[in-house]
């Protein structure tokens, strides 16, 4: 790409939809360099118990600055709409739809997607929840050239951070997206003026992740306690993680490895107290469950949980 020597107004088109999308937005409307002439994102969802439907919060922001919205079914009835628009850029971040080859190929400098792991690793949807999961040291963004197929362009910059024994998907989601916030607009300038040199993926490198379903969430107590405290904080809030006792659901909410040093004999899934902990033997290892929500309650903390529901301990939990 040649070098952009003028400070010509960039005119963009920008497509997200969750709260992960909003820094990146913000940044976009705040600079001044930068013309968002249309969002688009995806259609407004029924939520909570009266189904009421509810507008992304993606578009409240755009129509909090009159910014045009636009939530199509399909984007390849699109095209030509885009088109009229002429975007010099595309900004992609967690819109949850696949953009057809022929708006690919419409803005000057390129679709430009903000992809929540580290590229190649993690490809998919579920990129923010896998490295919890998987337990790895680090995580971060990409921000890449979208091409055909899914999460495989060239790269423009990637941005890491760090992961301990406590990271749960909350801090992963709030980080990553302020960190986005962040960087999208030095990257993007220096995208334009052709200061960057891109990095094409290595593909034998590459993992997927699917989109997760809520019965993904359902605990196997065969597993070692490090494993599914893992899955703990790596789904919760969403789709979040649950188990059954007496044909009861029960949401866990956050955990806790226990010490080496119990050791008792106790059956897999089975629930006891082991210094004052609500405790659950695993496949290796203990948990200690330190939040949970049975089908029906509200969340609470274990100590509050025993005091009514004593008759758990001695429990299997399936």
């Amino acid at each position: 790409m040649s070098k952009v020597t003028n400070n010509k107004i960039i005119n963009v088109v920008f497509m997200g939809t969750p709260e992960f999308a909003i820094p990146g937005l913000k940044a976009l409307i705040a600079n001044s360099r930068y013309n968002v002439k249309a969002v688009y994102t995806k259609v407004d969802k029924p939520r909570g118990r009266g189904k009421k439907l509810s507008a992304s919060p993606v578009k409240i922001l755009a129509q909090e600055h009159n910014i045009p919205v636009y939530q199509p079914n399909s984007l390849k009835t699109e095209i030509h709409n885009i088109a009229k628009i002429n975007p010099d850029l595309i900004v992609v971040i967690a819109y949850g739809k696949i953009l057809p080859r022929e708006i690919l190929e419409l803005p000057r400098y390129a679709c430009i997607n903000v992809h929540g792991s580290l590229l190649p690793l993690y490809r998919g949807s579920a990129c923010l929840n896998a490295p919890i999961i998987n337990g790895d040291k680090k995580t971060g963004i990409s921000i890449m050239k979208i091409n055909e197929s899914m999460d495989t362009g060239p790269i423009l910059k990637q941005f890491e951070i760090e992961l301990n024994s406590n990271s749960n998907l909350e801090y992963v989601h709030n980080t990553l997206s302020k960190l986005s916030g962040q960087v999208l607009i030095p990257t993007l300038n220096d995208w334009i003026d052709g200061k960057l040199e891109i990095m094409y993926q290595d593909n034998d490198k590459a993992s997927y992740v699917k989109m997760l379903k809520k019965e993904d969430g359902k605990i196997d107590w065969q597993k070692k306690a490090i494993t599914i405290d893992r899955l703990i904080r790596g789904l919760n809030p969403w789709p979040g993680t649950f188990t059954h006792i007496n044909n009861k659901l029960i949401k866990i909410i956050t955990a806790q490895v226990a010490p080496n040093s119990i050791n008792k004999n106790h059956k897999v899934g089975e629930v006891f107290l082991e210094s004052g902990h609500l405790t659950v033997k695993c496949g290796q290892g203990n948990l200690f469950i330190l939040k949970l929500q049975i089908e029906g309650g509200k969340i609470m903390s274990s100590s509050d949980f025993i005091s009514g529901h004593s008759d758990i301990i001695g429990q299997i939990l399936k």
